[in-house]
């Protein structure tokens, strides 16, 4: 009996050293699980969705340019990595008929936010900041900030300390008590537009004139659409020495190879800068005259903005959105670890700030849509009544671009135009959200 438990042990023992080698074996072989990036576009069935159902997104932007509500637009669709849709419409400048192309370069305005808040993300991950640490930590001139509390009966502001020093945390989910001032006519947006924050020569004089305006609100207890991204850029070029243009290049943009990407268009390729339309009195579209609204773009501009200063290609935007897509890693190129990237597109607003009250243009905070680091969060689609998949985050700009990353249908969604939002334009960016997932028929693929 003993010889023969004795025989059944050295045999589970073989047993287990044969697999152990085997799997480490296997391991050894395996190659390292990279997310190679391919702009082939694949027949849409292959990863779930219907080719006919997805004429209907064709045919509706085909119509909103026929319509004459803009001028063309770039789509890009993907699911599983791979590019199902890639499709361009209408025209870049409408006055010459210049045809629009997959290689149009668009400004991004507010789309630049994620793309800010990756970066401070790479400095969260070098152990530059935490989320709790107040912001006058890297910015003293904050230190004394004072919160807006209404006026007195001789129209004087009345001032009150904040009930904390305002987060990094808050500054990057909206809620530190910064706002626009292009938005409300609070006697702190006057003060905001008084001070013509955006014609700073630099972002250190930006800061200067920002510290002397109060918070718009006790941090923490609202949401408001504000220069916080603008503040992170800042932030960004004083933990890391370099100018917020040059880290984007080094860290984000040549690494993931957005070739197009930057703060400004070189001469070179103003051929490919796409026309921006703004709206008229009567809701219809007229070209910008490039003074007010986003300027130029000729030149490196003095006061980069972490907020709203970038230009792109939609297809430099989708390696962008893949790489978070992937976990923070495309074509080997590592950006952010996942943890990064779920603490980045995690809601970290409380409760009482999801109630609608808060928003901006088609963005409202609300049951399941609230706002994590730098983009909007879909923490429970059904509740909030989108069809997308839970944990979908996202954001927009002004002139129309917007994207989606779906992590639980391992979706991502790029689209281009160029007409400011507000009255006649069309609400193409949520219209296509309808179109795209009445034609994912096969999720399980």
């Amino acid at each position: 009996m003993q010889d023969k438990k004795s025989r059944l042990l050295s045999y589970s023992s073989a047993v287990v050293m044969f697999l152990a080698i085997l799997f480490s074996c296997a391991a050894q072989q395996a190659p390292a699980v990279h997310h190679t990036l391919d702009m082939t576009v694949v027949k849409p069935e292959t990863v779930g969705f219907s080719s006919e159902r997805l004429e209907r997104l064709h045919a509706h932007m085909r119509s909103v340019i026929d319509n004459n509500e803009l001028s063309g637009m770039v789509t890009i669709l993907a699911r599983h990595g791979k590019v199902v849709d890639y499709w361009n419409y209408g025209h870049r400048d409408m006055a010459s008929a210049t045809p629009m192309t997959k290689d149009t370069i668009f400004r991004d305005f507010s789309m630049t936010k994620p793309i800010t808040g990756v970066a401070m993300m790479i400095l969260y991950e070098q152990g530059k900041w935490l989320p709790g640490d107040p912001i006058s930590k890297f910015i003293p001139e904050f230190a004394h900030l004072k919160v807006y509390k209404g006026m007195d009966a001789g129209g004087r502001i009345i001032l009150a300390d904040p009930d904390h020093q305002p987060t990094i945390s808050e500054l990057m989910s909206h809620t530190a008590g910064f706002t626009y001032g292009f938005f409300g006519d609070t006697p702190v947006d006057k003060m905001y537009r008084d001070a013509n924050l955006f014609q700073s020569k630099n972002l250190k004089e930006f800061i200067d004139k920002l510290a002397a305006i109060p918070l718009a609100y006790q941090p923490g207890k609202g949401w408001t659409y504000s220069v916080s991204m603008d503040i992170e850029g800042y932030i960004v070029e004083k933990l890391s020495g370099q100018s917020l243009p040059d880290f984007f290049r080094d860290n984000i943009y040549t690494p993931l190879g957005m070739q197009d990407a930057g703060f400004f268009v070189p001469a070179e390729k103003r051929g490919r800068f796409a026309t921006l339309y703004v709206n008229d009195d009567q809701g219809k579209m007229k070209p910008d005259d490039g003074k007010g609204f986003g300027g130029t773009y000729s030149e490196q501009p003095g006061m980069p903005s972490g907020g709203g200063g970038m230009v792109s290609t939609a297809e430099d935007y989708y390696r962008f959105a893949e790489m978070l897509a992937n976990g923070g890693e495309l074509d080997g190129k590592r950006i952010l670890a996942p943890a990064s990237v779920k603490l980045m597109s995690s809601n970290h607003l409380a409760p009482e700030l999801l109630t609608g009250q808060y928003g901006i243009g088609l963005q409202q905070m609300r049951p399941g849509f609230g706002y994590g680091y730098n983009c909007a969060v879909e923490f429970d689609p059904q509740e909030a009544n989108l069809p997308d998949g839970k944990g979908t985050f996202l954001w927009d700009g002004a002139a129309g671009t917007w994207f989606w990353i779906d992590p639980a249908n391992d979706v991502v969604f790029i689209g281009m135009i160029q007409r400011q939002l507000g009255k006649g334009s069309p609400n193409v960016e949520y219209e296509s959200r309808a179109l795209v997932y009445q034609a994912l028929v096969d999720p399980a693929k």
